[in-house]
């Protein structure tokens, strides 16, 4: 990721994808990260009026899967695709949104790792996940 990225260049990402569906939009662009927030509403709560733990899985996968995407040599010949994910959640969150930011662990020619941190309005941890991805040829 580089400082000053055009995010409307990810525009395409969001084309009748479950990002779109759950509201993630993508916020800055970096040296080193992405970031982008979620609402919490009825579409990324589960029953009991929280914050549903696949929700905050598919904001870490979507920032790592972009973030990977925006590294690749040429992604008219390549793909990221996620291999493994892991994440723990910390604290619950009812209501407003969730804020999520990707930096980099390892950027190699095949594999990727990422660390992403989601937090709450106030700034609170809500959930630590870590991405690894591979780099395929398409």
């Amino acid at each position: 990721m580089k400082a000053g990225f055009d995010l409307n260049a990810l525009d395409f990402i969001h084309t009748d994808s479950l990002g779109k569906h759950l509201g993630i939009e993508f916020m800055e662009a970096g040296e080193g990260y992405l970031t982008a927030r979620m609402p919490v509403d009825n579409r990324t709560r589960q029953p009991f009026g929280i914050l549903h733990g696949g929700a905050s899985v598919v904001l870490a996968e979507t920032l790592g899967s972009v973030a990977s995407w925006m590294l690749l040599d040429d992604p008219s010949t390549q793909r990221a695709v996620g291999l493994e994910i892991n994440a723990n959640h910390i604290r619950s969150v009812r209501e407003g949104w969730v804020y999520g930011r990707c930096t980099p662990i390892h950027t190699g020619r095949t594999t990727q790792v990422w660390d992403i941190r989601i937090t709450d309005e106030g700034g609170k941890l809500v959930c630590v996940s870590r991405l690894t991805i591979a780099i395929i040829s398409q």
